[in-house]
This record gives C-alpha cells, structure tokens and sequence, in this order.
C-alpha cells in the first residue's frame, strides 16, 4: 500500500506532467481578457498613428478589445519601462523604436531596463524618414540656406522636435556636427506642440517624423527642406535627402517595432508575429501608410531583434563622437 507521502509525490509528479498540457491549452485560448496597448509618445505622433492603425485592424481578429493608452516621457522610456516591469503579463505590448530602444538607452544614465533582456520583440512595423522643416511663408528655401543662416547667426537659429533622446533630436544634431554650426534644439512634449510653435514663428525649423507633418506639408503649412534617408520619400518627391543637399553624414531612419515583455510565451510570439505581418500586407494598412510616407516593416522577431542590437553601438558611437548628452 502506498504511504501519503508516496500519494502526495505522486501528485505532485502527475501534476507536473500535465502542467505543459494545460499551459499550452491557456495560451491556445489567448487572448482572454482586453489587451493594453502601450503607446511611449502623445497622441498624433508616429508611434501613436500606427498603434491605432493596427488596433483598428485588429478589432474583431482577436476576440478582445484592443486599449491603447498614450504614456509619453523620457523618449520614449518611461512607456517602455512599464512594459519591460510587467514580465509575465501576455496581455501588454507596445510600438518600440530608435528612440526608447536605440538611442534612448546609449544616451540616458540609468535607464530603467535593458532594450533586448527585458523585451520580446516580435516584428519590425515601419520605417520613414526625418523630414527638415520650415514655416509654409519662410524665406528659407534650402538646407544650405538655414546653415548659412546659423553661421550667420550663431545660436539664434532654432530647431523644434517632439522630446529629447528622439530620433528627430538627433538628426538635428547630426546636420549641426556635419555643417560645422550651430543649430540650437528646442525639444517639445510631443510633435502637436513643436509644429504648432513651427507655424507660429517662435521657433526657426522643425526635425519632425514623415508621417506626422504629412498634413502640414500638404496644405503648405510647413515647407520640407530635406529628408533623412538615403534615398527620397515616394509622398515628397521633390524634396531632396541629406545626402542630395550637400551632407552626406546625416543619414537615419525611424524605424518603429511591435514589443512585448520578455519571457512571451513562443505560440503567442508566433501568433502576433503572424498576425503583424498579415496586417502590413494588407490594404487596410498598406493603404494608410503609404499615404503616411511609412514602409511596412518585413523583418520578424529574429530580424527585428538583430536590428535593435545593431542600432544600440551605432548610435553609441555617434552620441560619443559628437559629445551630444541630454539636456
């Protein structure tokens, strides 16, 4: 006859066994509840136009809700640190990017997480370029026309972005290093608040995302000097990269991602994984983005993450090589 505790090892061991059963059984009935959708940006940015592309998509294909909560700060961090805290949570993700896990992590001292361990990242979303601007009536027509400007007047010519650490910021700081003058930056909480101040006069130029100036460039609000690709924007054909206008240095590229915490289950890396890519092939979205100026991502979790690392010591050695510090 068999003891208690040989009764109760058994148990446990029987347990044990049916553990990965009813472990896949929960994540094959995933999602069971809304799922947060964390936004790192304000309301009318880059980030916070795909997100709500892509939420929109995914409406009725899950069987949940989709919540996507706008938690800006720190460029891009302080929304990507409460998803980096909430390990084991298969109901939270996030749009990651250049800013919150390229830049932002090299540039910040005591940045709360670590941008590959405490993610899973899932697949690229998109990439655009930076877009060079203007106020619509300004008589600067050229790059070449705002750095002689600057040279002119050391430390009265402007440039707005949506917030320090971004990759806006830095494209303005990577024109300044090239051109050898001084562009002094002025950062916003958001792009609404720099491109109004833009059009208002109080602010020289404006470094500000494709997608989000679109509108702007349209209705002649805001005129684009140049973008920061290497080659130019299929919306803004006219307008010469970087590269064209005489500086050769200054290529980037804003490339935003789909994250989540680390430790995801692999069957719902692959569903979201399958289901991002299925979304950036479709019409809905293809259609969205190319009027936005954004090329759908192709990379999947194993590309995208070896994007990040990549990205991490070059913009490491680019911050170094320009002294560029947060302000």
């Amino acid at each position: 006859m068999l003891s208690r505790r040989h009764l109760l090892i058994a148990g446990a061991a029987s347990a044990a066994a049916a553990s990965p059963g009813i472990a896949a059984a929960q994540t094959a009935a995933w999602p069971t509840k809304p799922i947060r959708w964390i936004v790192n940006f304000p309301p009318a940015g880059a980030a916070d136009i795909m997100s709500r592309a892509l939420a929109e998509y995914f409406g009725t294909k899950l069987g949940q809700p989709i919540v996507v909560e706008n938690k800006p700060g720190a460029g891009g961090m302080l929304g990507a640190d409460i998803v980096a805290k909430a390990r084991g949570d298969t109901h939270i993700v996030m749009i990651s990017s250049a800013a919150s896990h390229g830049i932002g992590p090299v540039l910040y001292k005591d940045v709360p997480y670590d941008p590959l361990a405490d993610f899973t990242h899932i697949h690229l979303v998109g990439t655009f370029p930076s877009v060079l601007a203007v106020n619509g009536t300004s008589p600067i027509g050229s790059v070449q026309e705002l750095i002689e400007m600057a040279r002119a007047k050391p430390g009265e010519v402007t440039y707005g972005s949506g917030g320090n650490g971004t990759m806006n910021h830095l494209v303005g700081q990577l024109l300044a290093l090239a051109a050898k003058a001084q562009l002094t930056h002025i950062p916003y909480r958001g792009s609404a608040p720099a491109m109004n101040d833009l059009m208002g006069g109080q602010i020289t130029a404006l470094m500000e995302s494709l997608p989000t100036a679109s509108g702007y460039f349209a209705s002649k609000r805001m005129k684009p000097l140049a973008v920061s690709e290497d080659r130019r924007a299929p919306t803004l054909p006219d307008v010469p990269t970087f590269r064209e206008a005489g500086f050769p240095e200054v290529v980037a590229t804003n490339w935003f991602g789909f994250s989540a915490p680390a430790g995801l289950p692999p069957e719902i890396v692959k569903r979201w994984e399958t289901e991002i890519a299925a979304a950036l092939q479709s019409a809905q979205i293809k259609e969205r983005f190319d009027k936005l100026g954004i090329r759908p991502g192709t990379l999947d979790a194993a590309g995208y993450t070896a994007l990040i690392r990549a990205e991490l010591p070059r913009w490491r050695e680019v911050i170094k090589a320009g002294n560029i510090r947060a302000d």
